[in-house]
């Protein structure tokens, strides 16, 4: 069957219904057409029905929908576009398989630099067996039999560890519950530029050396407790001993082998109350680690009710310590530690006691006098009023602890027009180094703690939005306090009339002779007896060991210094002393723009006000 259609272009145009040609084949027999016989000019659309692929007319122009472009701008378009995405995806390829050069940090001030060395010196200074990466080569296990017998042969305990405080081998707990105290607090307000300087683990690791050993001097895990190891070791030479011991003796640690004896105490207020501070203050460092921190409390608990229930100093009746380390009073302890507890556990009863008129007045916060704000191993009141103004100034508790809060803010600011130029409470050196000792021998260890004191108090204020503060009716800027904190460091550092630095290890001129058993003495495989190694004791030689970070005890009244071997008050190292170069180096150190943290200290403080009511139900009718 065919059907005939009329052919629009004039012909008829059969289909044949029968055929089942494909759609294919049907264009192909369009191809047998005579076009010439086509008898007129066909349109576009006619020329694309008919005319086969390859002799279509090639357009100029394309047609996108909504525009229609040049053929040839398009093809450019398209093409470039190609090429861009391809040159972008080789650069990244090249840029993700070149190894990388990270761009290298901006050098490390002089207060970073310094702070690194400092932190060495207690790596010196450990005693016990060392851990395996103490980084002091000449330094090895010493003194492994503490505590576990005294002269007379009777079994006490595991002292094990710890430190040596100076040049001696003496484990004097006094100033070292101090130093610990000191480190702990610059962790606390300074945790970020420690840990900017890449020094965070270490001086958490020097906290824990320290706090360790505490714990076993006492029976840390009970309630309540009838003595304390005030001391291991001995180094009284007042009654003319031959004895051998560590003050009579010369010789490495290491090389020990005479009897070190242990003092206990039962009635010792100051010591107890600052180790309880040591302790506490630790607590927060190692707030994160729960059950350390709690072990730490627990022990704070005991030590302070030990302190408070069997009053008397740890250096009366004429104990060794006496000699080295006595203690004027403990009501400064008293409040000293007082503050810590109460940041340490958020238990108010700390709080009242800290802050009752009564106590301050006893601790000499009425006094005035010529060592009135010093801070020192010896006297903490200066520095329990600046942790105290600490709260005032961002928690501000109110009554009943703000009259005695309001009075020790006042004092701060005294104290802190004292540490200014413009004022004649110290006198300085030519030099300008000030004389918070009045002359008097080893005059460093006082001017670091100033020097942390009052940069920490610049950053309580300018985190108070407080430019300043009132000096009588002037008023003078934060700046102040830290331009005075950086020329005392700064003098420590080199910038002297001798142009030495006394921190050993820092620039190219330091003592080289310094008053320290360990370092004095070559490790050379030669056991030094106790008078043998006097010869290195009295050697014009420097020490054949570098004891890097030890800030010695100082240049005297004339910013005259002595490097001599035997004078130790002028070339001894000490634990406390080199504990408040630490927070001075660390609060001065790095980008003015970190700040201190504000928060970490008050973490275990609950809120001072009760929580608002909640509100009433909806009223219904």
């Amino acid at each position: 069957m065919s059907m005939y259609g009329r052919d629009p272009w004039g012909g008829p145009l059969e289909m044949n219904t029968a055929d089942s040609a494909t759609d294919d084949d049907r264009s192909r027999n369009l191809n047998d057409f005579d076009r010439a016989s086509l008898s007129r000019r066909l349109d576009e659309t006619q020329q694309s029905w008919l005319l086969g692929p390859g002799e279509q007319k090639k357009k100029k122009y394309v047609d996108l929908g909504c525009v229609v472009v040049s053929r040839k701008i398009f093809v450019w378009t398209v093409g470039l576009l190609l090429a861009a995405g391809f040159i972008a995806g080789f650069v990244v390829l090249l840029v993700k398989t070149v190894p990388r050069h990270h761009k290298h940090p901006p050098p490390k001030d002089n207060y970073t630099l310094a702070l690194q060395k400092a932190l060495m010196f207690f790596n010196a200074q450990k005693s016990g067996k060392l851990p395996r990466h103490n980084n002091v080569s000449w330094r090895g296990n010493s003194c492994m039999n503490d505590g576990k017998s005294d002269k007379s042969g009777a079994v006490l305990k595991d002292l094990l560890g710890g430190y040596y405080d100076a040049g001696d081998t003496i484990k004097f707990h006094f100033p070292k519950a101090f130093a610990m105290t000191m480190l702990s607090w610059s962790v606390i307000e300074y945790r970020a530029k420690y840990e900017a300087a890449g020094e965070l683990n270490h001086v958490k690791e020097i906290i824990k050396w320290g706090t360790d050993y505490f714990l076993k001097t006492f029976n840390s895990t009970a309630d309540s407790i009838s003595q304390l190891v005030a001391q291991v070791g001995k180094g009284d030479t007042s009654g003319g001993t031959s004895d051998p011991n560590d003050h009579t003796c010369w010789m490495r640690p290491e090389d020990i082998d005479y009897p070190r004896p242990v003092t206990e105490c039962s009635s010792c207020s100051d010591l107890a109350a600052e180790m309880a501070a040591a302790l506490a203050s630790a607590s927060i460092v190692f707030k994160d680690n729960k059950a350390y921190s709690k072990k730490l409390v627990h022990g704070a608990a005991t030590l302070w009710k030990f302190a408070r229930d069997q009053r008397g100093s740890y250096s009366a009746g004429g104990s060794d310590a006496a000699t080295f380390y006595n203690s004027s009073m403990y009501w400064d302890e008293f409040v000293w530690g007082g503050a810590w507890m109460y940041y340490a556990t958020g238990n108010q009863s700390y709080l009242y006691l800290a802050s009752h008129p009564k106590l301050a007045k006893h601790a000499g916060a009425f006094w005035g006098g010529p060592d009135y704000g010093v801070l020192s191993w010896d006297n903490k009141l200066t520095g329990a009023q600046v942790l105290l103004t600490r709260l005032r100034l961002f928690l501000s508790p109110g009554y009943p602890y703000e009259e005695t809060l309001k009075t020790f803010h006042n004092q701060t600011s005294i104290i802190m027009c004292s540490y200014l130029p413009y004022f004649n409470s110290f006198n300085r050196t030519r030099g300008g180094l000030i004389q918070l000792n009045h002359g008097r021998p080893q005059p460093l260890q006082y001017v670091v703690n100033a020097a942390f004191l009052a940069t920490l108090y610049s950053d309580y204020l300018d985190a108070a939005d407080t430019p300043g503060w009132y000096c009588g009716p002037n008023f003078y800027s934060t700046n102040e306090l830290r331009k005075f904190a950086e020329s005392q460091i700064d003098y420590i550092l080199g910038k002297n009339p001798r142009k030495m630095s006394y921190v050993v290890g820092y620039g190219n001129h330091y003592p080289k002779h310094v008053h320290h058993r360990g370092a004095s003495i070559p490790k050379n495989k030669v056991k030094y007896n106790c008078k043998g190694g006097y010869k290195w004791r009295d050697s014009k030689k420097p020490n054949p060991h570098t004891i890097i970070g030890a800030m010695v005890a100082g240049p005297d009244k004339h910013d005259g210094f002595h490097d001599v071997r035997t004078n130790y008050n002028y070339t001894e190292p000490t634990l406390a002393g080199n504990a408040g170069l630490v927070a001075a180096l660390v609060a001065l150190s790095g980008d003015r723009t970190t700040k201190i943290d504000k928060n970490t200290i008050f973490s275990a403080v609950p809120p001072m006000f009760p929580n608002a009511p909640p509100p009433p139900a909806p009223w219904k009718p």
